[in-house]
């Protein structure tokens, strides 16, 4: 079993390296391939099959092919005691084939393929080990993204209408940007459905790299990135609040939160609305840029996170934690390099994409409040960055009985590959896509950057030197997600009951007994008896008036 999983992490590295260069390549020749297959042709309705390859297709699916490879690396030996590894196995290379799917095509029929698959292989992820907690994540999750594809459906019966499904091609009414926003929303977790991603962390932790960080989260983006030129032809104005307002309440969210896992899932939530607001403002260049420096390094996170907890005898309350540095130099020193990336901080990736966003978003036409919203949001990320260092690092450990105190081969080989690219991938791809972005600030625009790291600096030591029990009263909102778990779960409780209700009383209840059971007990009747004297019409008025007498009586 794990010669084949070496085999697989083998090609696959492989295959994200070659498609990184050929990327590449495209973007520095411009080149494009479409390669468009019909299949069939009924009247005016073209049944084809559309593959898009561009820089931007090839560099994503790099990324993913060379993130799933490294995690497959670890869940070897993170979860070398799990009698079930093969299923991961499997999971992730179905996974893999979804993203490709709906990376490569463009045609929305090939991209629900690969959205539904997506979606299914996330539910069976987060429900992997099979707690009650894990069915009530699943459940949500999984209800969650069912409303984006029903946007997807809608939006397949208006190409129908068109005759095509390469929806790029057309121009979309003020309908199809409503089902497609609504697939978006729901697969990128912006409010009001961003209950299901903290939730979905009851998934193994390389699966949360992988699934719930970097690839499947970044969907919703990709897909917008992809519709980019018809989306901007609409007012979208609006949608910036939703995603800043997304991105302000993670990152506050996140503060006040003590599970470990849960601070690095608000925080790709928080990175999420942050990618959101560029491409409202029409920089889909600069969103797709820090996608996939940010994908790099969160993954990263996660894979430390993974090995910390595993440690802690599977403890993610950090008030527990303490002192990790003395225990786990290499990989607390890899925490650090992927925290410091998620802030910005100067000449490491996560800088080169931050500092460009934050330099457009100044000389842009954003009016007071977007602009204090997007401030505080940033120093929030700071804050708890800080808030999480000083808990995992600083003091001595607050809780003795260690499980394991090595760190193993696979587990280094793969986040030193990550931290590598973490480090340089985002100077390696500003000096080679992104020069042409270049302008002139004042001082003040500068200077408030840098402000912005101190305030947030601060923030984080408040947060960790106060006593939270004063704040006893907000913690319950703020972790609940401004009630929204709550809100969704009662949601889809009533649903479902109303539905078995439905089915048991009336399509498996009365209604079954009365129409077409009912009917065939009396034709048997007829049949077995073979009494011609009977007047069938006369047997059919009798069960009419049967059947409306039960009807008046309900």
């Amino acid at each position: 079993m794990i010669f084949s999983m070496m085999i697989f992490i083998f090609f696959m590295f492989i295959w994200g390296l070659i498609f990184m260069v050929l990327g590449l390549y495209m973007y520095m020749y411009m080149y494009l391939y479409v390669f468009e297959w019909t299949i069939y042709v009924i009247g005016p309705m073209h049944f084809s099959m559309m593959i898009y390859i561009d820089y931007i297709s090839l560099i994503f699916l790099s990324v993913v092919l060379i993130i799933s490879s490294m995690v497959l690396m670890y869940s070897i030996d993170y979860m070398s005691d799990d009698k079930t590894i093969g299923r991961l196995k499997y999971l992730i290379f179905l996974f893999v084939i979804s993203m490709c799917l709906m990376i490569l095509s463009p045609n929305i029929l090939s991209i629900l393929l690969g959205w539904d698959g997506l979606g299914l292989i996330s539910y069976c992820l987060v429900i992997y080990y099979q707690s009650d907690i894990a069915y009530n994540s699943g459940m949500l999750t999984i209800l969650c993204n069912r409303l984006g594809d029903i946007g997807l459906l809608m939006l397949i019966c208006f190409g129908t209408l068109f005759g095509s499904w390469n929806l790029m091609l057309y121009s979309f009414d003020k309908f199809m940007i409503l089902f497609i926003f609504m697939a978006m929303f729901t697969k990128s977790a912006q409010m009001p459905f961003s209950s299901w991603l903290p939730a979905a962390m009851t998934a193994p932790t390389p699966v949360s790299s992988l699934v719930h960080s970097s690839t499947l989260v970044t969907a919703g983006i990709y897909l917008m990135i992809r519709y980019n030129d018809i989306l901007m032809s609409f007012d979208l104005n609006i949608l910036i609040f939703v995603s800043i307002f997304t991105m302000m309440m993670s990152g506050l969210i996140a503060n006040f939160e003590f599970d470990l896992k849960k601070i690095i899932a608000l925080s790709t939530l928080s990175q999420l609305g942050f990618m959101m607001s560029i491409m409202f403002f029409g920089f889909y260049d600069l969103a797709f840029f820090h996608l996939i420096i940010h994908a790099m390094f969160k993954s990263l996170m996660f894979l430390c996170v993974g090995g910390f907890i595993h440690s802690m005898n599977d403890n993610q309350d950090i008030r527990n934690y303490g002192g990790m540095f003395y225990v786990y130099p290499l990989k607390s020193m890899i925490m650090i390099i992927s925290l410091f990336c998620l802030c910005g901080v100067p000449f490491l990736s996560g800088f080169y994409s931050k500092d460009l966003i934050f330099e457009y978003f100044l000389v842009s036409s954003m009016n007071l409040f977007l602009m204090l919203m997007f401030y505080l949001s940033m120093i929030f990320t700071v804050s708890y960055s800080v808030r999480l260092i000083m808990w995992l690092f600083s003091d001595c450990y607050n809780f003795l009985p260690f499980s394991s105190l090595k760190e193993s081969f696979l587990i280094s080989i793969s986040m030193i590959i990550l931290v590598l690219m973490s480090m340089f991938w985002g100077f390696f791809f500003c000096s080679i896509i992104y020069m042409k972005y270049f302008f002139m600030l004042m001082n003040f625009d500068k200077i408030l950057i840098l402000k912005m790291y101190l305030y947030g600096f601060f923030m984080g030591l408040m947060f960790y030197l106060n006593n939270m029990i004063s704040y006893s009263g907000y913690i319950y909102f703020f972790s609940s997600m401004y009630f929204l778990n709550i809100f969704f779960k009662f949601c889809y409780k009533s649903f479902i009951m109303n539905i078995y209700n439905y089915e048991s009383w009336f399509e498996k209840g009365w209604y079954e007994s009365l129409s077409g059971l009912s009917i065939y007990k009396m034709m048997y009747l007829v049949n077995y008896l073979d009494m011609k004297k009977f007047n069938f019409i006369y047997i059919v008025k009798i069960y009419i008036y049967m059947y409306l007498l039960m009807m008046i009586i309900y």
